[in-house]
């Protein structure tokens, strides 16, 4: 049994959060890059340019990349054969929260209750996804998620009639609801599979993978490909302004699902797509 403590729990986080605030990682850096060579319109180039320039002087000068440092979301896999020490694990994991936006003095944007709006004062509570799996590993991922883009997730439940086709128009049809609230250029989780809850937590965790690594399945990567394609044929691009580039990537996670059913969600992020991990 190999054994964890709270507190190494609690200082990972709390780097996590100021490092995923101010740094791109560097799948997204890479892909920000070849925005800038693909995008054909002047302004959306001018505009990918102001983004790149943005994302220097925040690292220099450890300013956040956006001012909507998000809402923390982690993914926790720990091996069925680590054992916590020191308190609970969820009360570790909003420690590090509290410290990482207090001392990294990142905007707190969570509230107490939906309805009432009453700020808890250092972005907690995060929201905390766990996977328990084989041996001793312990591995944690960030994704602070803004609300601009958040608020442009939809799931659909498709029939199983409506195929891949149907997949591939819904995800589109998103991207173009979403228009310019989502800061584009974007990066688009898409979950397939599962239930209703399911698949937007595969959208989300989608956001998650490196922008330059398909998906391992040749069909879905495919997917992947042509919905990107479709997407960056609807000219919202940079900014919302025009041009080549809306979206950066199309990343796809899928589950089994019901005989009945074909959930789909959609998940978009902004250009950023911040995200962090620490193996433990």
């Amino acid at each position: 049994m190999r054994e964890i403590s709270t507190e190494q729990i609690s200082d990972a986080v709390r780097e996590m959060c100021i490092e995923a605030a101010h740094t791109l990682s560097p799948d997204m850096a890479e892909a920000l890059e070849g925005a800038a060579c693909k995008e054909e319109a002047p302004l959306g180039k001018e505009i990918i340019g102001q983004l790149k320039e943005n994302l220097d002087v925040a690292k220099s000068e450890m300013i956040p990349i956006c001012q909507d440092t998000g809402m923390a979301v982690f993914f926790v896999e720990i091996g069925q054969d680590v054992h916590i020490s020191g308190g609970a694990l969820e009360d570790a994991i909003n420690e590090g929260v509290s410290r990482g936006y207090t001392e990294g003095y990142l905007r707190k944007s969570v509230v107490k209750d939906p309805l009432d709006r009453i700020n808890t004062g250092d972005n907690t509570p995060a929201v905390v996804h766990y996977s328990v799996v084989p041996g001793d590993s312990f591995k944690i991922t960030l994704a602070p998620k803004g609300f601009g883009s958040e608020n442009m997730s939809r799931v659909f439940m498709l029939k199983p009639a409506d195929g891949r086709d149907g997949v591939v128009n819904a995800v589109v049809q998103a991207v173009s609801d979403a228009g310019p609230n989502a800061c584009p250029p974007m990066v688009v989780g898409v979950g397939i599979g599962g239930t209703f809850e399911k698949c937007a937590l595969l959208a989300k965790k989608a956001l998650t993978r490196p922008v330059d690594k398909g998906a391992a399945d040749p069909f879905y990567r495919q997917m992947e490909e042509e919905i990107l394609e479709k997407v960056n044929w609807l000219g919202i691009g940079p900014a919302g302004l025009g041009g080549t580039v809306t979206a950066l990537a199309v990343n796809i996670e899928t589950y089994p699902t019901h005989i009945a059913g074909l959930p789909v969600a959609v998940n978009i992020c902004c250009h950023a797509n911040r995200h962090a991990s620490r193996e433990l």
